[in-house]
């Protein structure tokens, strides 16, 4: 599927080469579309900042939340219940838009736009990711607390010794694909006007009137992340799963 979605890209581009298409907005082998080529790049720097700040406090909140939903007691376990499915419903693009505007009314406090995206994505996410952890953590056979209690080990030493390290290898996955998720949707935030990389697209398709030229780099871009962050977490896979065997 990379190679074909590949494939098609270039082909568009090329098959663009020899009609009206306006490539040279964006040819690096002129001095102009040198220039907007560096505009649109300079954007990935707060695409991958934002999305790395969120995905790291996601997990920590989504650990967090998903603890109680492991408890004995009920109401522990209604109250991780609530904060998911409360999160799941509302869609990111709506809660953007209510920390950037409304959550400084609230608090009283002036809230920048990459931090009103970091604790958007970062609070839409938790409620995955505490899905994804519950989960993994029921997965753990109950005989791994059983010898864990057996050698006097309390709760927290259990969960950070015994059962996350052999939960989390088997999540890996599940969380390399909230973090291409989260790189996605953090395009959401250009609405605020967060400059990341389709903000900068989209302010250069102002100023250019090309948009199918421009849009077609911003796919590329997106790509191009993507298929390193899926590269990086197969490959940290591989060597947690060597690890475990050896």
């Amino acid at each position: 599927m990379i190679r074909i979605t590949t494939v098609i890209l270039i082909g568009i581009v090329l098959s663009g080469c020899s009609s009206n298409w306006g490539w040279y907005v964006v040819d690096p082998t002129k001095a102009s579309g040198w220039v907007n080529l560096k505009f649109l790049l300079s954007g990935m720097y707060y695409t991958i900042l934002l999305s790395l700040t969120a995905i790291l406090i996601s997990v920590v909140v989504g650990l967090l939340v998903a603890l109680p939903g492991l408890s004995d007691k009920p109401f522990l376990r209604r109250l991780n219940q609530v904060y998911v499915e409360i999160v799941r419903a509302v869609p990111i693009l709506v809660l953007i838009l209510w920390v950037y505007y409304g959550l400084p009314q609230v608090t009283g406090l002036t809230i920048g736009v990459f931090w009103a995206g970091v604790i958007a994505l970062a609070l839409s996410d938790s409620a995955f990711q505490a899905e994804i952890f519950r989960a993994g953590i029921q997965s753990i056979n109950r005989g791994q607390y059983e010898a864990a209690h057996s050698i006097s080990l309390n709760y927290v030493d259990t969960m950070r010794f015994v059962i996350l390290p052999q939960a989390i290898r088997r999540i890996l996955p599940a969380l390399g694909n909230q973090l291409v998720y989260m790189l996605k949707m953090s395009s959401l935030v250009s609405v605020i006007g967060m400059s990341e990389l389709t903000r900068k697209a989209n302010e250069l398709v102002v100023s250019e009137y090309r948009p199918l030229e421009i849009y077609t780099i911003l796919v590329l871009e997106y790509l191009v992340i993507i298929l390193l962050v899926s590269a990086g977490v197969r490959w940290l896979e591989r060597r947690l799963n060597a690890n475990e065997h050896n």
